[in-house]
């Protein structure tokens, strides 16, 4: 908990550092709520998917922040408890196809067998498709990795490693109404060879104006090391607002 407070303390000092320094700053904030319930003669079960994003952005740098927290239980037992908070900054020099970017990300979950993981680092990036109405982005780079997990669940395993980073996200925007959009990553290990993390980060959204969604979401994690992965799939609201 100390960790995830003292990153937020640090978004919040970029947030008005950034502000003080332009004067052509653009702001935008989305909020989204899903979930699914399911209660049967045999049983019940219900999940909780919670998502903020907030973003800063100018000409030639960008900073987005985001933070997410899911619940779930079934039959009176705890099966997500999971923590993520995330900033990472882009920088943009002479043509805006390809970029910097630098990452810290902290994660908590017990779904994964996480305790604590800490990750940090940057790369490349380079916008394949860049228009209006449609986006496709690839980008590479490495990443510092601190962790604190159980693997085969009972078993405690404090450890460190470099990690590759490869992410493709997209956004599809059709007739201003319906919104598909992801993020999806793949980082190996360059130390182990059968260490990897896979994280997937996918919507289909329909707007009923044009600051609020209805929203079906996929979230799909790997952890390797740890031999767990989670698959989530639900729905609900989405709230955005540019300013």
């Amino acid at each position: 908990m100390k960790r995830i407070v003292l990153l937020w303390m640090a978004l919040f000092y970029c947030f008005s550092t950034f502000a003080q320094f332009s004067d052509s700053v653009h702001y935008y904030v989305k909020y989204a709520s899903t979930g699914a319930v399911n209660r049967t003669n045999n049983g019940n079960s219900f999940l909780l998917n919670n998502n903020l994003g907030f973003k800063i952005s100018k000409k030639r740098i960008a900073l987005n922040t985001g933070a997410s927290y899911v619940y779930g239980k079934q039959d009176h037992s705890m099966t997500n408890n999971d923590v993520s908070a995330a900033m990472d900054v882009s920088v943009y020099r002479g043509e805006k196809k390809v970029y910097y970017w630098g990452l810290a990300n902290y994660d908590k979950s017990y779904s994964l067998k996480i305790n604590n993981r800490f990750q940090g680092g940057g790369g490349i990036a380079y916008d394949v498709i860049h228009q209006p109405n449609a986006t496709l982005n690839i980008s590479d780079g490495v990443l510092f990795e601190a962790s604190d997990l159980y693997l085969h669940d009972t078993i405690p395993d404090v450890y460190k490693t470099v990690r590759n980073s490869l992410r493709v996200s997209y956004k599809w925007v059709i007739k201003n109404m319906v919104v598909l959009e992801g993020s999806n990553f793949m980082q190996n290990s360059l130390i182990h060879g059968n260490d990897y993390i896979i994280k997937c980060n996918n919507s289909l959204s329909v707007k009923l104006r044009s600051w609020l969604s209805i929203t079906a979401a996929m979230t799909y994690n790997k952890v390797n090391r740890t031999d767990r992965e989670n698959l989530l799939m639900n729905y609900g609201l989405t709230v955005e607002k540019f300013f």
